[in-house]
């Protein structure tokens, strides 16, 4: 062999053995490489130096880290430094030699601790000192070089805390990695170089950004962490992916630095900070927030596996507290990007229900590597609600209850905290969120449950000390030591107070609307508004709560506290100041809308219409321009033809959307709330003829919010659905004028005419609904078919409710004090019992301290009224919620809410922007699907209802049929439902109606339909099947019951055994005789004839048998226990007339005992009467004066319309 074939032979095995750590080695191949080759003495000295360093360091005790100083004298520097820079010196040729050598002096003064004189002896760059030579062609180890260069310097900075000057160093190094991700594995050296490089990289950012010397808005921010990241990426690929724990003696574990980054990114989320584009690949496919996404799944998921697989299960006297922090930190930034600012498009594949999967199997693997932690049960709680496994979720928070007071009283035993347990606040605000959650989505076994939850949690109040007051937030206060100076039980904060008195008293209010047991509804109300008045307590509470407001202010309107609920929804309106960093979002404006749905609510029962109307406008008005809340598309309601619809679904993604575009459904069932309760006021105001005119608008904004249902349907009722609306009265804009306009207006805006003819043929719903022309022709055909005309004793027909308020309305009004729609009930029939009202002395009824009548002013005059002028009025009637039964006075804090906002712009009420106590809940599709449907029924319904008073008895029977196509399809539905979730009788959790219930209302308004069109027995068919589908139905009952009274009073008599027949002129011949009506005034209380006084059978006395009675039987001849045949027979049987009465009695007692009932005028009027036809004038007295005082603060809708969850906004 040649002598270059042995230089370049033992160069090779001297490089290869420098690469590979094989130390050993070294000095053997050092002696042949100067023997064979003279001229690289510089080589052959930095190899021995490297070799004697290496030895040195390995007499370091195996727990000292690399980075431990050596002792000079094991080192031996004073001969080894001046050979090396001799060798530096004489070398000219080889300029890697050079290098490596320079490397290698820095590294011995770095050894033995002389960090200074290291920095200054370590070389510039490698492009610096090997300018004319080829980079790529350079050796291994001068790479391996350059990386420990860039280490030792980094190191000897961040040593004299120059943090910043070394990280500029790593930074600058970057680029000699280059070859380790070049996809050539590279040898052991250098592994082992550029691990320790990146690792001191990344622990060294981190700590850079928890002193805060670097920012993560700094677009290099991640380079360190990315790198890391792409080393393990690239060893996977080079065959030898990296595993656990450490990487080098005395190193940080591999899992740290996963944390570090997972840190990081987690900043950088929570944060809401721009994407960091450093050191990545920036592809326009995805956006910032996926690749954001993405890039923290990829270290969630090598981070967690890391740590799960080098923690074992702990004893009992263990913590795994790097678990517990792991799990805390995933549910931190799950709550942002389950939150309202991160859309489903954001999140890639899955949306926010395939996060939430992701973050249950994460809880549960964390759970296999902890015991009983509370934390993590909470953390399943929270998950497991916002994926709708609400069974599953209970299951969990039992489970963390039941842990947590075991813990908390062995604490209290033993005087030793535990750390693994929740501290007091933890488990305030949990069991709170329970509380919320049984209320918001259960029915009666969850609002018992939430009961039971709230009396345990005012029972843990009570134990724990006084809360930190408000204005000593940040005042540090002493808290209660043991003899131990141990604090066991720290004192809370207001915001913690103030949330558990609001869990509390939702519980209450919701108990008291759910309970079976009317005698303690009274009490429930009143101590849930003391556990209101408590939560907004300025103390201790949050007074500028929007959840407790509202809730407080519903609860007091049903109270009919009008003026207290009025001055709470006016205080929280008052306080509505714009903030500029939520404006594009508008939160707080979207949280006021139920509080101006309830002051319009409010101001109804006060009579005040106008400014009712005006409140439900000011609901959208608040939003500025309409484009915000619908975007641009279809605003102007102009007619386009299908290519350009079509165009514009594809180019969708550009359109500018609106705010509704990213409303959850309870926001958008709040703003249909909102626009049904609208139409109310305007048939109140001008008319049901007004009101279906302006009908068609309901199912524009129904169809912009939820879309189209795909429902299979006829073409017409599909185009009703969705058509493009004709006039300007259709569009989505903002409201204002709506309710004003004339009927003029209304029905001539581009209307085509319908004929007689066809409105006569027409059975199905046309392209829009009927207006004021179609009024006359639907009356006239109505007209003209034969009917049985059947007075009522209240005169009319039609739900009673809606009705009588109309009549208050629309009619004169008289100047008393009390309202007189009872007394408009009975015009005509029976005087007897509208004196029995009338005529007793009584007080004049005064609600809230003042007269409720309003005189109706024109609306031109009451456009620019400002609601929340400020008057004399109001100012005196503060103090009149402390006048109703047993509440306890709400001075402070109203008088509190006022005071600061009157003039001044210090109280800015919480928006439900801040942090909710319930996640964003992801329904199942299918569910989804069946309350938009639910929703839709309720519309088709209350359209129906508008045609019916209308006198438009044809097309009400369509929008019925509409809804009962709806109610079939969803029974349809939930029959084919495997998951045992929902049935015909329970709706499940989240759901609004069981499907029975819809069937009790379609069934219940075809029976008021059925007595406006004069058919009393088709209706009490229908109210009877409407109470088998749902017996609790309060419509129906009350519908069936007013029919059974009827029965009893003889005002409504059986139909004719007997057909009539049609004679050819078109005139009904009745083959029964008929006899004279019977006198209605016959039958008074206590007019029911005597039993006979001789026995049975013995016939009858004729003396005895007052004429008056004969309305009982047809034939006085006929003994007493003999029936007429029923072709003779006129009138029912005493008996069959009695059970009627009595079943009315009995269906009405029962529903006014109800949640649903015991506020329903209605059924308590309806009583009265049984009462007093059942011959109990007191009872009926009292009752009516009940219902005059119900009547007094009814609002136009009923209350529960206001939010769609009960209590909780």
């Amino acid at each position: 062999m040649s002598k270059p074939a042995k230089v370049a032979q033992y160069l090779a095995r001297l490089e290869d053995a420098r690469c590979e750590g094989k130390w050993d080695d070294v000095p053997e191949l050092v002696r042949k490489v100067r023997k064979h080759a003279t001229d690289r003495i510089c080589l052959t000295t930095t190899a021995e130096t490297e070799y004697a360093i290496i030895k040195a360091s390995q007499k370091q005790k195996s727990e000292s880290r690399p980075s431990t100083a050596v002792d000079a004298k094991d080192l031996d520097t004073a001969q080894l430094v001046p050979r090396l820079l001799g060798a530096i010196d004489a070398e000219t040729a080889y300029l890697e030699d050079k290098y490596q050598a320079q490397v290698c002096l820095g590294w011995i003064h770095w050894t033995v601790g002389d960090y200074g004189q290291a920095a200054s002896r370590l070389p510039q760059s490698l492009e610096n000192e090997l300018g004319q030579v080829e980079l790529n062609s350079i050796s291994e180890w001068t790479r391996v070089c350059s990386l420990k260069a860039a280490y030792l310097k980094a190191n000897c900075l961040a040593r004299n805390n120059e943090r910043v000057a070394a990280l500029a160093v790593f930074e600058s190094a970057l680029a000699s990695l280059s070859y380790v991700w070049s996809g050539q594995k590279g040898r052991k050296q250098l592994r082992f170089w550029a691990e320790l490089f990146l690792t001191e990289f990344c622990m060294l950012q981190a700590q850079a950004l928890e002193r805060g010397e670097k920012s993560l808005e700094d677009p290099n921010s991640l380079a360190p962490f990315r790198s890391w990241a792409k080393y393990w990426e690239v060893s996977k690929a080079q065959g030898s992916p990296l595993t656990g724990g450490y990487g080098f003696r005395g190193a940080v574990p591999r899992r740290r630095v996963w944390n570090e980054y997972y840190a990081a990114i987690s900043g950088i989320l929570q944060q809401d900070l721009p994407f960091p584009t450093g050191f990545v690949d920036v592809t326009n496919e995805a956006s910032a927030r996926n690749q954001l996404r993405a890039e923290l799944k990829k270290v969630e998921i090598a981070y967690e596996g890391l740590l799960l697989s080098e923690t074992s299960f702990p004893r009992a006297d263990e913590q795994r507290q790097e678990i517990e922090d792991f799990v805390a930190a995933v549910m931190r930034n799950w709550s942002v990007l389950n939150g309202r600012d991160w859309h489903e498009q954001d999140l890639g594949p899955g949306g926010k229900e395939g996060l939430s999967r992701g973050i249950l199997d994460i809880l549960y693997r964390a759970a296999t590597k902890t015991f009983h932690s509370t934390a993590i049960l909470r953390y399943l709680f929270t998950v497991h609600i916002a994926v709708a496994e609400f069974d599953l979720a209970f299951h969990a928070f039992d489970s963390y209850l039941e842990i947590v007071k075991k813990g908390k009283a062995r604490v209290d035993k033993t005087g030793h905290p535990e750390p693994s347990l929740d501290d007091d606040a933890t488990v305030l605000e949990t069991i709170s969120q329970a509380i919320t959650a049984l209320c918001k989505y259960g029915f009666h076994d969850a609002a018992e449950k939430a009961h039971s939850l709230g009396a345990e949690l005012e029972g843990m109040l009570q134990k724990l000390p006084a809360p930190l007051p408000n204005a000593q937030d940040n005042i540090t206060t002493l808290d209660e030591e043991d003899g131990n100076g141990v604090i066991l039980h720290p004192r809370i904060s207001s915001r913690v107070y103030a949330l558990s008195w609001q869990a509390i008293g939702i519980s209450q209010a919701q108990w008291s609307r759910t309970t079976f047991d009317a005698s303690v509804r009274t009490e429930t109300q009143s101590r849930a508004i003391r556990s209101f008045q408590k939560s907004l307590s300025p103390e201790n509470g949050n007074p500028t709560d929007v959840r407790t407001l509202f809730t407080l202010g519903l609860l007091l309107a049903e109270q009919r506290e009008l003026t207290a609920a009025i001055d709470i929804v006016k205080a929280a309106l008052m306080s509505n100041k714009k903030t500029g960093n939520d404006s594009g979002s508008y939160w707080r404006e979207r949280s006021l809308i139920p509080l101006w749905h309830l002051l319009a609510l409010l101001l109804s029962a006060r009579q005040d219409f106008i400014m009712a109307a005006r409140a439900c406008e000011g609901a959208f008005e608040q939003f500025d321009d309409p484009t915000v809340l619908f975007g641009s598309q279809n605003l102007q309601g102009t007619f386009r033809s299908e290519h350009l619809n079509e165009a514009e679904a594809r180019n969708e993604k550009g359109q500018a959307k609106g705010l509704v575009d990213e409303m959850d459904d309870l926001e958008k069932e709040g703003m249909i709330e909102v626009k049904m309760t609208q139409l109310a006021l305007l048939e109140l105001l001008e008319g049901p003829e007004v009101a279906v005119n302006a009908s068609h608008e309901l199912l524009v904004l129904y169809t912009r919010l939820f879309g189209s249902l795909q429902q299979k349907a006829p073409p017409t009722t599909q185009k009703a659905k969705m058509e493009v609306p004709k006039s300007s009265a259709g569009t989505i804009r903002s409201l204002r004028g709506s309710i004003f306009g004339s009927k003029a207006d209304r029905s001539s805006q581009n209307v085509r005419p319908i004929t007689t003819a066809e409105s006569g043929k027409s059975t199905i719903l046309p392209e829009r609904p009927q207006t004021t022309q179609t009024v006359a022709s639907i009356a006239t055909t109505a007209t003209t078919n034969p009917t049985i005309h059947v007075t009522k004793e209240n005169g009319e027909t039609g739900d009673a409710r809606r009705s009588r308020r109309s009549s208050s309305v629309r009619g004169r009004r008289s100047d008393s004090t009390r309202r007189n729609s009872l007394k408009k009930r009975e015009p005509s029939a029976q005087p007897r019992r509208t004196s029995s009202v009338g005529g007793t002395s009584h007080a004049p009824t005064i609600v809230d301290g003042e007269d409720s009548y309003t005189p109706v002013v024109d609306g031109a005059s009451q456009e620019r009224i400002d609601f929340f002028a400020s008057s004399r009025n109001d100012i005196s009637r503060q103090q009149s919620f402390s006048k109703g039964r047993g509440l306890l006075r709400f001075d402070s804090t109203a008088s509190s809410t006022r005071g600061s906002t009157n003039g001044s712009d210090s109280l800015v009420l919480d928006s439900l922007s801040s942090p909710n106590p319930l996640p964003i809940v992801q329904f199942p599709s299918d569910q989804v699907k069946r309350q938009r449907q639910t929703v839709l029924v309720r519309i088709w319904l209350m359209i129906a209802a508008f045609y019916r008073r209308a006198k438009m008895y044809g097309d009400a029977k369509s929008a019925i049929e509409e809804a009962r196509k709806l109610v079939d399809g969803l029974e349809g539905e939930v029959t084919k439902d495997t998951s045992g979730t929902i049935t015909l009788r329970d709706p499940g959790w989240g759901g609004k109606k069981s499907v029975e219930e819809l069937w009790g209302d379609v069934q219940s308004e075809l029976g008021y339909l059925a007595i406006s069109e004069g058919a009393p027995y088709v209706a009490r068919d229908c109210f009877e099947e409407a109470l088998m589908h749902y017996p609790d139905h309060p419509s129906a009952t009350v519908g069936l019951s007013n029919i059974l009274l009827d029965i009893y009073s003889e005002a409504l008599l059986p139909p004719p055994a007997i057909p009539s027949i049609i004679l050819p002129d078109g005139q009904a011949t009745n083959l029964i005789p008929t006899s004279p009506k019977p006198d209605a005034s016959s039958h008074k209380i206590g007019s029911i004839p005597a039993l006979p006084s001789v026995p049975l059978g013995l016939g009858g006395n004729s003396q005895q048998s007052n004429k008056k009675h004969a309305t009982f039987h047809e034939s006085n001849d006929l003994s007493a226990e003999e029936l007429p045949p029923p072709y003779k027979a006129v009138s029912l049987p005493l008996v069959d007339r009695l059970a009627a009465r009595d079943r009315a009695y009995g269906l009405l007692s029962g529903l006014t005992k109800l949640g649903t009932g015991w506020n329903y005028s209605d059924a308590w009027f309806a009583l009265a009467r049984a009462h007093e036809e059942s011959g109990q004038p007191d009872k009926a007295k009292e009752v009516l004066w009940w219902c005059v005082e119900l009547e007094e603060g009814m609002g136009v809708r009923e209350w529960n319309c206001v939010s769609a969850n009960g209590y909780v906004l």
